[in-house]
């Protein structure tokens, strides 16, 4: 392995294509696909969180179409994320790995699995370089996507708040790269459309989800298309030109009111950063990507060959 190729783990709570309820987010499965095109990092392990059988299932598939080279490690982690600090054969491979090497984490899904290993090894945390997520705010911003006719949640904090808490209390360095970062990002049918008919299994499979998924958005927001949020994560460790950050902003979690029609209850916790904060922890918060970076997801879900 080169020296400037960094080492991974993969943490992905991947749904495209769930039948239960399809059509189903597609960005994790856009994210690993672009994960393994790029040659500046090396993916040591993929981890599930939520919907373990049907992720593993999947993530095989992805793989099976879209790797080369040695075979990467899949386990399958908390089903639910509500069992922070119960073992399953995910928290138990990280925890191996980070026994053997140092690794950062990209965190694309509720953070169960990987707060787990942190509460049950917590002198693993020194082994982990820098942890990378799709999550967070600004004080007081609204996830508005498309004609911001709709407000959407933060999905991967709201899902398991306690997971949150637990990796605040570590030193770990954190990256959030959420829905600021992702906001200006917007793939529509033309963006994926050689995906289409190219004779490639895994290309058609992938295209009929994202076109799914790209027609569901008109209903939601207005705009027919997506935005892949969990692309700027990886972004982070692969293209940072491509970004701009706030360094060793204050974050912390506030109790407010809830805007949330799906959430029964009047206030809620929100995971947010701001240089007003009294917060001793300090993480990097994305907030802007540049442009350039959206022609970079776009080529990397073509083939060479396409």
């Amino acid at each position: 392995m080169e020296n400037n190729v960094k080492r991974i783990w993969f943490d992905t709570d991947i749904m495209i294509g769930l039948p239960e309820r399809a059509p189903r987010e597609v960005d994790d499965g856009i994210t690993l696909m672009m994960a393994l095109r790029q040659k500046n990092i090396e993916i040591a392990g993929i981890s599930i969180i939520t919907n373990a059988d049907y992720g593993y299932e999947v993530t095989q598939k992805l793989l099976k179409w879209y790797h080369e080279g040695e075979p990467i490690p899949v386990f399958k982690g908390s089903d639910l994320a509500n069992d922070v600090g119960t073992e399953n054969d995910a928290t138990l491979a990280l925890a191996d790995a980070l026994r053997k090497e140092k690794l950062s984490i990209l965190a694309l899904g509720p953070m169960t699995n990987v707060a787990t290993v942190l509460k049950n090894h917590p002198e693993l945390a020194s082994q982990i370089e820098e942890i990378a997520f799709c999550i967070g705010r600004t004080a007081d911003f609204e996830f508005k996507p498309g004609l911001e006719t709709l407000i959407v949640s933060d999905y991967n904090f709201d899902k398991d708040v306690v997971s949150m808490k637990v990796i605040l209390d570590t030193d770990i360095p954190l990256v959030y790269s959420g829905f600021e970062a992702s906001c200006s990002l917007f793939l529509g049918t033309i963006d994926f459309d050689r995906l289409n008919n190219n004779g490639h299994e895994g290309d058609q499979w992938v295209y009929e989800k994202l076109k799914h998924w790209s027609e569901r958005g008109k209903g939601l927001f207005g705009v027919e298309g997506f935005i892949p949020y969990d692309v700027t994560p990886l972004g982070y460790f692969t293209h940072p030109g491509y970004f701009k950050c706030h360094e060793n902003i204050p974050t912390q979690i506030n109790v407010k009111s809830n805007y949330s029609p799906r959430d029964p209850r009047t206030e809620k916790e929100y995971l947010e950063v701001s240089y007003e904060f009294k917060s001793e922890r300090k993480v990097k918060f994305v907030y802007k990507t540049l442009p350039g970076f959206e022609e970079e997801v776009i080529k990397s879900l073509l083939r060479r060959d396409n």
